[in-house]
């Protein structure tokens, strides 16, 4: 009898003032915030710490890294891609007039265009030898979206070229386009991109040798350049010296790098 009577006369506790309060629920957010911190760190190193990948059409990352970057990939090709999905596209007066350069990688200087042939190694070992003025007969498609850089910035700009559709069946390149993937290198071969088929067969991928009205002019590729609204901006390779087809994937420059071979929106 006499525990339970002590139980029944205990004092109740005090309640906690406002200040008591706020020095508990700091407690517990930087306790929390002290766990993630440790695991993000923990997780940091153990991926600092893993080997790293073998160097071949990617290299660059560790090897926990690059799988997490193709299983990305594989949902993107097959739960987010449609080549019926359009990207969304802008009234022309909202280009911008200026638009920022980035990177000269492959393309430095000028390249007249009467200097410039584009070269497309067909899979019958064929070689096309095109001029930019065989380019500019086929019809002219334009488009103003807002092309995407890596870095985090974008821009609404506005381009003018030959739809790649068109520009594989004017030539007829039909059995290259049952291939997997495209090859576009600058003809200094500094510069280089490996493009899945469906990617450029998209309607809106142009073969560009106008922007904003002018004749690229170097800054941004001359005389052509691959303008392709479902990629990031490293796949926009600036100045096109040759196009080759593949059911392999074929070298990208950025991939090597360390960074997404498919690079999508």
């Amino acid at each position: 009898m006499k525990n339970l009577f002590s139980k029944k006369n205990k004092a109740p506790k005090n309640p906690l003032t406002v200040e008591q309060k706020i020095k508990r629920r700091n407690f517990i957010s930087f306790a929390v915030f002290g766990a993630y911190a440790a695991g993000a760190y923990g997780g940091w190193r153990w991926l600092y710490k893993s080997p790293g990948e073998t160097p071949g059409i990617t290299a660059g990352a560790r090897k926990p890294l690059r799988r997490a970057l193709n299983k990305t990939e594989l949902f993107f090709r097959r739960l987010t891609f449609n080549e019926n999905h359009l990207v969304k596209t802008y009234p022309r007066s909202m280009a911008a007039k200026k638009i920022r350069h980035n990177s000269d990688i492959g393309s430095e200087g000028v390249m007249p265009p009467e200097y410039w042939k584009l070269q497309v190694k067909k899979i019958s070992g064929e070689t096309l030898q095109i001029t930019l003025d065989e380019l500019m007969t086929l019809p002219r498609t334009g488009i103003t979206y807002d092309f995407k850089c890596v870095e985090g910035w974008d821009q609404i700009s506005h381009w003018e070229g030959v739809s790649f559709r068109d520009f594989m069946t004017h030539f007829k390149l039909e059995a290259e386009s049952k291939m997997d993937y495209a090859g576009m290198e600058t003809p200094d071969k500094q510069y280089y991109v490996g493009i899945d088929m469906p990617s450029a067969m998209h309607p809106q991928t142009l073969l560009a040798y106008q922007m904003n009205d002018e004749l690229l002019n170097g800054n941004h590729g001359q005389p052509l350049r691959l303008i392709i609204p479902v990629k990031y901006g490293i796949k926009n390779l600036k100045r096109i010296g040759t196009i080759t087809f593949s059911n392999s994937r074929p070298r990208d420059y950025w991939a090597e790098q360390g960074y997404d071979y498919y690079s999508g929106l």
